[in-house]
């Protein structure tokens, strides 16, 4: 039997018993006669007329007690409770640990709905960026397979080989769009927040997740809201849904953030109790649990001293990280010298981490799309005006100030050198930190040998104009020139079969891989004859045209020039964590649906890139 099963049986009870006394000694109404009395019926049951009692001279007149009529199939009230199960009964000490929403849920009292009805949003449309704001047209999908919109955001699981693919497919997923008809809108939405988690953006996951009301989160939301909210070391931003929610769930999580809110709601005495019997229980490894404690600590009044001991601990985790930083509790080296991409994808946007391990999560966050070239800056800037900082993040700093202010191009190119460390190698990352200085640099022959490297570094940011500010310097068929050719904005050109062949001879690339990507560049993008292309696929051995269900899927969203669709089915089909994992064909279809679709720009970065990085 359950609690509100049990509750309401008891208080039938009670009831019962209440009227069994009332009928034994019931109180003389000090009421005027007639006041209380009820009001007569319209149609009155036909009945015997009972014969009136004289009344006795010289005794009081007592008014008659009315009989109580029992309920059928109910004897004695008080024996009838030996039918119910009172197993269930909170115990006192459960009683104490309950907050007030806990009783409210125990007695059925709790909302379902935290904000008042005139104040609710609608789910009509869900998202961060309007069509006015450069966001996909609010219909995109709405009249798009629910089955099939559901399987791309599915598997849109992780992050994408292009760091343009990742920015096209965030403006995707967080453009305001209606949900396609047959899928719910709450699901819908769960699915992108989840595909923008996969992405590791997560602050763009919370922004969405605060356009939803709690009240219309379901568990799959819920998953993907705690997950972005931890990331992004915002665990009181959780407090709304958990404490709307509370009973629904008992993982050892869920129960610290709902200690944790509790005491950020007012109660913090009640928090702090129920975080010591978790670390009682041992619901969850010490470490955690005193992370909580001294976050809980941090509220109101109930402050108190809480000593987090590293010692015994063998491994960094999300929740630890989000605690540690939020309260300013120094995570040891040994966990920060050797961390997976996911923390310093975190680092890299967390301002209460320090502006080392920032740098140092800079790289990968401005290598996969997550950073901007401007943010990355940003970051370098706040590093160079802290005297405090020294080591490799302070000596950048410097550098990508020389490679702007040197007196001269060839020292401000050194300075960038510096930065890339290897300019045969470069991590991609350097190269959109220098982008904005890449592109001050003049096109003239005496520096033509770092051309390559410098328009490569200047298309990180999309600044095809400054790159195309090289074609009449550098070589026909070199490095430059393919970089050039599928990067400029040249509608309608048709690039020289010569050039083209001469790249070719000079690829020293396994398997011609670097040709091939140019292929299906130019293909894409319509910029090779098609007997030339014809004649170099042959000779590349490129397979550019084979099809599969996610060609056809593509094609066809381009056929009717759905851009957003697009953009979802190139992100689907760039999934992966390197370069290895893209193809020619895959790329063909990608940078040719999305040059038919009007998305030119982002179709050219993508092409540049995959030659680029390979």
């Amino acid at each position: 039997m359950t609690r509100k099963t049990w509750i309401s049986a008891g208080v039938a009870a009670i009831a019962l018993s209440a009227s069994f006394v009332a009928a034994q000694d019931a109180p003389e109404s000090l009421l005027p006669p007639g006041f209380d009395d009820p009001e007569p019926s319209p149609t009155p049951i036909p009945a015997a007329p009972a014969a009136p009692r004289a009344p006795v001279p010289g005794q009081p007149q007592v008014p008659e007690v009315p009989t109580v009529q029992p309920i059928p199939g109910v004897g004695d009230p008080l024996r009838d409770l030996s039918q119910f199960d009172f197993s269930s009964i909170p115990t006192l000490e459960e009683l104490e640990e309950m907050s007030p929403d806990d009783l409210d849920d125990l007695l059925g009292l709790s909302p379902s709905y935290d904000i008042p009805p005139a104040a609710r949003r609608a789910m009509t449309r869900v998202g961060l960026v309007d069509s006015d704001e450069g966001g996909f047209p609010h219909g995109s999908l709405a009249r798009q397979s629910p089955a099939l919109i559901r399987a791309v955001l599915d598997g849109l699981d992780g992050p994408v080989v292009s760091r343009w693919g990742h920015i096209l497919l965030r403006r995707a997923l967080a453009s305001r769009m209606e949900a396609p008809e047959g899928l719910n809108a709450v699901e819908f939405a769960a699915l992108r927040v989840k595909a923008l988690n996969g992405l590791s953006e997560y602050a763009a996951s919370r922004s969405m997740l605060q356009d939803i009301d709690t009240g219309n989160w379901d568990a799959t939301l819920v998953d993907a809201g705690l997950e972005a909210y931890i990331a992004t070391t915002d665990l009181i931003g959780t407090c709304p849904v958990v404490r709307l929610r509370g009973s629904e769930r008992e993982d050892p999580q869920w129960r610290m953030l709902g200690a944790i809110c509790n005491s950020y709601a007012g109660e913090s005495v009640l928090g702090g109790r129920q975080l010591d019997r978790a670390l009682r229980d041992e619901i969850a490894p010490s470490i955690d649990v005193l992370l909580a404690q001294r976050l809980a600590g941090a509220a109101g009044r109930g402050r108190r001293a809480v000593d987090v001991e590293w010692e015994g601990v063998d491994a960094i985790n999300p929740w630890r990280f989000a605690i540690a930083n939020a309260v300013g509790e120094e995570i040891p080296e040994a966990f920060r010298a050797d961390v997976k991409p996911y923390y310093e994808r975190v680092w890299a946007a967390t301002p209460t981490v320090s502006l080392q391990q920032r740098a140092i999560g800079a790289d990968r966050a401005a290598r996969e799309g997550i950073f901007s070239s401007q943010a990355a800056i940003d970051l370098y800037s706040q590093v160079y005006a802290n005297e405090n900082i020294i080591g490799q993040a302070a000596d950048r700093a410097t550098l990508l100030r020389e490679a702007y202010v040197a007196d001269t191009a060839a020292e401000r190119v050194s300075a960038m050198q510096s930065i890339w460390e290897n300019e045969d190698f470069p991590d991609y990352g350097r190269l959109v930190l220098t982008a904005y200085a890449a592109a001050r640099i003049p096109a003239t022959p005496d520096l033509v040998e770092h051309a390559p490297i410098l328009i490569s570094s200047m298309l990180t940011a999309g600044l095809d104009r400054d790159a195309a500010a090289w074609s009449q310097t550098v070589q026909q068929g070199s490095d430059a020139w393919a970089l050039i050719a599928v990067g400029r904005d040249a509608v309608g050109r048709i690039e020289p079969r010569e050039a083209i062949d001469s790249f070719i001879d000079d690829d020293s690339s396994a398997d011609y891989r670097r040709s091939q990507f140019l292929l299906a560049g130019l293909a894409g993008l319509e910029r090779i004859a098609p007997s030339d292309l014809s004649d170099f696929a042959s000779r590349t051995e490129a397979d550019l045209t084979r099809e599969s269900r996610w060609s056809r899927a593509i094609t066809q969203a381009a056929e009717v020039n759905n851009a957003a669709l697009v953009a979802l089915l190139a992100g689907l089909g760039m999934q992966g964590e390197g370069w290895d994992r893209m193809t020619p064909r895959h790329l063909y279809y990608i940078v040719s649906a999305l040059h038919r679709v009007g998305l030119n720009a982002e179709a050219r970065m993508i092409a540049a890139e995959a030659i680029a990085r390979v």
